[in-house]
């Protein structure tokens, strides 16, 4: 199925497509106005040190929903959503490595685990097509580029780490309406962390991300950043603990509450 059909579909058919096995892409245009978010599944004996964590950067970690210990599904963001089956790919991390990539997490559950919903860039990109607005992996369907940077987070418990950004080329006459029309969804990220010089923020090479895909930064665009779920895997690798399970970057959990249910204006 096309991306263009993926983006007509109401959130629980796509979740549908995903839990069959029939839709493994990039979630970036699916379900178009709705809500996607990212993951982030630990032990219970980390889950305050993770929920402090994600209080202390809100512009990286906003927390939509969290689940009850050992519940695989939402209640208040998506009635019924299976964090097990309803994301195209998971990847687990144990003690700071990336080990495996997976399609579900049937095999991997534990009763002790806990769900973080987080919020998602992807969400703002309809109200930023609304706006005019370009988005260039939405043009080009591929992944959007996320890195690593320079910016440290706040440490809470055994948390520790650097923000994960994503970045949109912008046409510089378009960067102060990209900035607004983003800054009303403080819950998925908000306005960007950074324009302009990558080299600021840490990143040596823009076209070579650290997670998705390189987007064309075309004459008169500059590239445009804001602060990504993706940070929490970052932040396993760097604070290593025992096991963390999170989404794919760029492959989301895409929930049932529309992009204006989080927006502040």
């Amino acid at each position: 199925m096309k991306l263009s059909e993926l983006g007509k579909l109401h959130p629980r058919e796509v979740r549908e497509l995903i839990r069959k096995g029939e839709v493994d892409l990039p979630t970036s245009g699916m379900s178009e106005g709705y809500l996607q978010a990212n993951l982030a599944i630990l032990p219970k004996k980390y889950a305050y040190d993770f929920l402090l964590f994600a209080q202390r950067n809100p512009k990286p970690c906003p927390i939509l929903e969290v689940l009850d210990e050992g519940s695989p599904l939402t209640k208040i963001m998506a009635e019924g959503a299976d964090i097990r089956t309803d994301v195209p790919r998971y990847r687990i991390y144990k003690n700071g490595e990336f080990v495996e990539e997976v399609k579900d997490l049937k095999d991997v559950w534990q009763d002790d685990f806990v769900t973080f919903v987080i919020g998602c860039s992807f969400s703002f990109e309809k109200a930023m097509l609304e706006a005019d607005v370009p988005v260039r992996h939405i043009e080009d369907e591929h992944n959007v580029p996320m890195y690593i940077t320079n910016l440290a987070t706040e440490p809470a418990g055994i948390f520790h780490g650097n923000t994960v950004v994503s970045m949109r080329p912008v046409p510089y006459k378009d960067i102060v309406r990209a900035t607004t029309v983003t800054a009303r969804f403080p819950a998925t990220h908000g306005a960007p962390v950074h324009i302009g010089d990558p080299s600021v923020i840490g990143i040596k090479d823009v076209d070579k991300p650290d997670f998705g895909e390189r987007s064309e930064i075309k004459e008169g665009e500059v590239p445009v950043f804001w602060a990504c779920g993706v940070t929490p895997q970052a932040v396993a690798m760097a604070s290593k603990p025992e096991i963390m399970i999170t989404h794919a970057p760029g492959y989301m959990l895409i929930l049932d509450k529309k992009d204006a249910y989080v927006s502040v204006f």
